[in-house]
């Protein structure tokens, strides 16, 4: 629109729903579910708008039903990638030339649709396809993505307002323009917002992007695509491309037109991913973007102070929430040894109430594990801790999949504070406590801070606000977002930026200005109203 400079609605975090019995909303994703079991989905490939399917076709199964098949998707092959990268380079032309505030309009009205009329079917094929209960799926599929998009607009304009100073008689600028190429965005498959952040974000900056979503989380990246279509998002500019991981990467990695990397996943995949990008530097255009957010070793450290049934709390919900499967996700404690010895029958009792089983039934607690590979993974190092010396399974330990992927919550106890399972991610529901001797504390976070790899997020729990202030200290380099008497996981968008350093990533924050500048290349303009019209300077001047 001509002649108008607009604003950008201030964004509010989306209110979640608590789906509580007697509730419409309940009754309505209740009939959501049963809409979704009714009939078999059939996925396409979109790329320059159209739905294209292939020879290849992948099942989408129910990880706690691991019979039930939901539909199937179609699989990209060599031809689709490289009509995908032809099609965004298509679309750059144009998109790159569009008003901000008409790009804008697409994503918030992408987000009133998830708001409002898609809310329940996303909820449903995220609850069924990836197996996370109601309230895991409401606070990732819905709020999270909705508030991912108006706060990026939000945030994006805040980018473009920011100009320099113009002296008299001249007028200087910033504009900060888009990559010169296409964007590689690589989901996990544990976050739908995720899914659905890492094409967005650069596009609303006027980038193009090619999205591969992960293998086993189609279906609502499928579903969000079809809702970003029906807002208006112009052909080409997001390809939806489900593909191997070999075969797009080698396809992408070697384009003289990429121009960024925008991943979430295993620390592994992005090094690969990295080392790869490098061998073929010289190919680009330009110095490709490369922003990644990897694992986490997350812990909980407890001081004597701390409150016991808050730590409990935090625990139970940080560690097994959405089946431990958070990069987030709570997986080493440290906690006095006089505390654990009397917290231990309280903490026992918490947990013999967790419920688990299909996301259908509401209350449940938790559900299944996402695939065989990862139920595998995590049974051996169950396993590992059963068979050794050097731990003790307090609970749990159990594993089945005779029905669905179903890991029993499971809490290990070791004396070694670099046993495997205080070290290595794990990704699944399982925990593990190492009680340190009272009087080493400060001696135990330093030990903390140097045990992982990692640096994604950690909690102190105290009521003594001197080991509060030692542990925050000790702890700086730990982790990128650290909390004071609450879970490591769960932050919001626009309230805490997500994202650590060290093998954790690039640490460039989602949900905040500071992920969407990187898919910014910034032009300074000066102009000058009257240019000199001569070279000679008065100090040139004899007398």
């Amino acid at each position: 629109m001509r002649n108008c400079i607009a604003k950008i609605p201030e964004p509010i975090n989306e209110p979640v729903y608590d789906y509580g019995v007697g509730t419409k909303e309940r009754d309505n994703l209740k009939s959501a579910l049963k809409d979704v079991l009714s009939k078999k989905v059939e996925i396409a490939l979109i790329i320059g708008g159209k739905e294209i399917k292939t020879e290849n076709t992948v099942d989408i199964r129910c990880p706690h039903q691991h019979d039930i098949v939901l539909g199937q998707y179609y699989q990209a092959g060599k031809e689709e990638i490289k009509l995908a990268i032809e099609s965004a380079m298509n679309a750059k032309k144009n998109w790159a030339k569009i008003d901000f505030q008409e790009r804008a309009a697409i994503f918030l009205k992408a987000a009133e649709l998830l708001s409002t009329k898609y809310r329940y079917l996303m909820n449903a094929t995220t609850m069924l396809s990836i197996s996370k209960n109601v309230f895991q799926a409401e606070i990732d599929c819905v709020c999270e993505l909705i508030d991912f998009l108006r706060f990026n607009v939000k945030f994006a304009e805040k980018i473009y307002e920011d100009q320099p100073i113009s002296p008299k008689g001249f007028w200087n600028r910033m504009q900060y323009r888009p990559l010169e190429g296409f964007v590689f965005a690589v989901p996990p498959f544990n976050f739908v917002s995720i899914s659905g952040n890492l094409p967005t974000a650069p596009v609303i900056m006027g980038n193009v992007s090619i999205w591969k979503p992960a293998s086993s989380a189609v279906y609502p990246s499928y579903l969000f695509m079809k809702i970003l279509q029906e807002a208006g998002l112009p052909d080409g500019v997001i390809n939806f491309v489900p593909a191997k991981g070999s075969t797009i990467g080698d396809l992408v990695f070697s384009s003289r037109e990429f121009a960024g990397l925008h991943f979430t996943g295993s620390y592994e995949t992005f090094n690969y991913m990295w080392k790869t990008i490098a061998n073929n530097i010289s190919n680009y255009i330009t110095y490709p973007r490369i922003v990644g957010e990897t694992g986490g070793k997350d812990f909980i450290f407890a001081h004597n102070s701390a409150n016991v049934k808050s730590l409990i709390a935090a625990i139970i919900r940080g560690s097994f929430e959405y089946q431990g499967q958070k990069c987030s996700a709570v997986s080493r404690v440290y906690i006095p040894k006089l505390m654990f010895n009397s917290f231990k029958d309280e903490f026992l009792n918490e947990l013999s109430k967790i419920k688990m089983g299909s996301p259908e039934d509401f209350t449940n607690f938790m559900n299944a594990v996402i695939d065989r590979e990862s139920f595998d993974k995590i049974k051996s190092y169950i396993d590992y801790a059963i068979n050794s010396n050097e731990a003790s399974i307090l609970f749990g330990g159990k594993c089945d999949d005779s029905v669905g992927y179903f890991v029993e919550p499971t809490v290990i106890v070791t004396e070694n504070p670099h046993f495997k399972t205080m070290e290595e991610e794990i990704f699944g529901p399982v925990v593990t406590f190492y009680p340190y001797d009272d009087n080493k504390f400060e001696e135990t976070l330093y030990l903390c801070d140097k045990t992982s790899i990692y640096g994604l997020t950690g909690a102190i729990f105290a009521q003594d606000r001197n080991a509060i202030n030692i542990a925050t200290e000790v702890l700086e380099s730990s982790a990128g977002n650290f909390y004071i008497n609450d879970k490591p996981t769960g932050a919001v968008v626009g309230q805490q930026p997500f994202g650590g350093a060290r093998a954790s990533g690039t640490n460039d924050k989602a949900g905040s200005l500071l992920n969407l500048i990187r898919w910014t290349s910034a032009r300074s303009v000066k102009e000058t109203f009257n240019p000199p019209e001569n070279f000679q300077y008065p100090f040139m001047e004899e007398r």
